[in-house]
């Protein structure tokens, strides 16, 4: 199985202890797949900085395909992150020349290639998402805390896997935002909420799963990691709740360590 990544890229500026390291939702999805045993790609744009060259080094290392990353003159993404007792607080973001970022035809052909393509509500890529639906190929797609931003809605009905983030909301209000979202098109929608666990709809049941306890070191990647767990086993035909367990599982091992990855 072979999954495509396509958006935003950043260094996660750690500014307490001055220290940075690759990440990015596509990014830092595309390494979980590959810790999980699947073929990964990653599709985006880098500066032509050190790190640009930071993030192509360490995805290949990590044996990721960044065949299909482009280096532009400029500076390449930086957000910068805070720890408080484990829990990351993103401070300010410099989109550098990820801004200018928008898929190619031979980006979508090279997309369609893979079992499942991968992205995010800042990935720039939702001008061809209509067009990966319609040639058959699943999507997986991040709207971070904002499900109902004008992006998000307009990609819903091209979307497979529809994840979003909230840790603040009761059950019954988790319960009505997956049945609003399911109903604009994706096949699941899976809300990830930190401490609480998560909760996913797919147009006939809820299903609900805690997490895997460990010792909380770094909470950045976590969504991130759920993500590719459960992407991951649902392409390995695993019903909705192993598909959660194996998100739960694959965020656990991420917090245990200082950055994404």
């Amino acid at each position: 199985m072979k999954i495509a990544c396509i958006g935003d890229n950043c260094i996660d500026w750690y500014v307490d202890t001055k220290k940075g390291s690759p990440g990015g939702n596509p990014v830092n999805v595309s390494v979980y797949s590959r810790r999980l045993g699947f073929d990964s790609s990653y599709i985006g744009v880098v500066g032509d900085d050190a790190n640009g060259e930071l993030i192509l080094s360490a995805l290949r290392e990590k044996g990721v395909d960044v065949s299909h990353v482009r280096t532009l003159h400029g500076s390449t993404a930086v957000s910068r992150v805070r720890l408080k007792d484990g829990d990351r607080i993103l401070g300010d973001y410099d989109e550098g020349v990820m801004a200018d970022f928008r898929p190619t035809k031979e980006d979508v052909d090279f997309l369609c290639e893979h079992d499942m393509v991968v992205t995010s509500l800042w990935g720039h890529s939702e001008g061809v998402l209509e067009e990966i639906h319609s040639r058959g190929v699943p999507i997986a797609f991040d709207a971070s805390e904002s499900p109902f931003d004008e992006i998000a809605v307009d990609a819903a009905p091209y979307i497979t896997l529809f994840f979003f983030s909230d840790d603040s909301s009761d059950d019954e209000e988790i319960c009505d935002t997956l049945k609003k979202i399911h109903a604009s098109g994706p096949e699941i929608v899976i809300a990830m909420r930190g401490s609480k666990g998560s909760m996913a709809y797919d147009g006939k049941e809820f299903s609900s799963f805690g997490i895997i306890p460990v010792e909380v070191v770094d909470t950045l990647g976590a969504g991130d990691s759920y993500i590719a767990g459960f992407t991951t086993a649902w392409l390995s035909r695993q019903p909705i709740l192993k598909c959660m367990r194996a998100g739960a599982e694959c965020a656990a091992e991420t917090i245990r360590y200082t950055g994404a990855w």
